[in-house]
């Protein structure tokens, strides 16, 4: 398959909205390979994914957008354009746990997120910093503390847009990101929280699981906002736990959730399948 259009849409549900995007691809010559949608009856909104091929389509890429605006501002639509050859470079930060950080390492090294490239990785400790250069990463060391958490998050600040990067993974960062910051990155950083949120928010979830005696554990992975492990969610998954589980056998069961549930969620955003709203998200997968 050759290269294709991604058009995410979100808009008040009307009628006439997917005639008007198919008929503009089809009378530009594209071919709709995929095409989805949904529709909150409760909020009537509008959302789509729809992707086609650009071999014979009319438009240059430079002018799509522009010529779609006419059909965005009759229906009040949000909207993105994509192309599929686009590839997001993606800087990871990470704390001391190796988990989730190895699963992504290994994933960008065997070709399973084509959309993406992994230019550097950022922790505040130095005890995967071996792990990191053995897969051909840049390793930065930003130790943080109270008293220089802003000065060290402008130094990231300026390596990040350095880099050029697009998207940032918090691998099992085990630090607050600030207001200023995440609003430079708004919907752009993706963290994994080790438990089925909105249950057990903050620090030391598996600890307050077992003490409450559940009988699942999850892992979340979801966008950053200004509000702790409060942001969109993107991806969840459960594991049963029983009495006869340790909080050691919860933080070994966990961690082989938490590693796929955020290699799931960074695919699908690579892979602008993705649109969020009311700090929730629709996923096109």
């Amino acid at each position: 398959m050759g290269r294709t259009a991604i058009l995410l849409i979100s808009c008040p549900d009307t009628k006439g909205i997917l005639a008007e995007v198919t008929g503009f691809i089809a009378r530009n010559g594209g071919n709709i390979i995929h095409a989805d949608q949904h529709i909150d009856f409760q909020k009537k909104i509008f959302f789509m994914r729809i992707e086609w091929e650009l071999s014979d389509f009319k438009i240059p890429d430079s002018q799509i957008g522009d010529a779609f605006s006419p059909i965005a501002q009759k229906f009040k639509m949000e909207w993105e354009l994509h192309f599929s050859d686009e590839v997001k470079r993606v800087a990871i930060f990470v704390s001391k746990h190796d988990h989730c950080l190895y699963e992504l390492l290994y994933r960008f090294k065997a070709g399973d997120f084509p959309g993406g490239d992994l230019r550097l990785v950022i922790s505040n400790h130095l005890d995967l910093k071996e792990l990191v250069e053995r897969f051909g990463v840049p390793f930065y060391h930003f130790p943080v503390s109270r008293e220089n958490k802003q000065e060290v998050e402008k130094k990231e600040l300026e390596l990040l847009k350095e880099e050029g990067i697009d998207l940032i993974i918090l691998a099992r960062y085990m630090q607050i990101l600030s207001d200023q910051f995440v609003n430079q990155y708004r919907n752009r950083i993706i963290n994994i929280h080790h438990s089925f949120l909105p249950a057990f928010v903050g620090a030391k979830p598996y600890h307050r699981a077992y003490e409450r005696g559940v009988k699942i554990i999850g892992a979340t992975s979801h966008y950053v906002t200004e509000e702790l492990d409060q942001g969109p969610i993107i991806e969840q998954d459960v594991v049963r736990v029983s009495h006869r589980d340790s909080v050691e056998d919860m933080i070994r069961k966990g961690r082989d959730l938490e590693k796929l549930v955020l290699a799931r969620a960074v695919k699908w955003h690579l892979e602008n399948k993705i649109l969020v709203y009311d700090n929730k998200t629709v996923i096109f997968d």
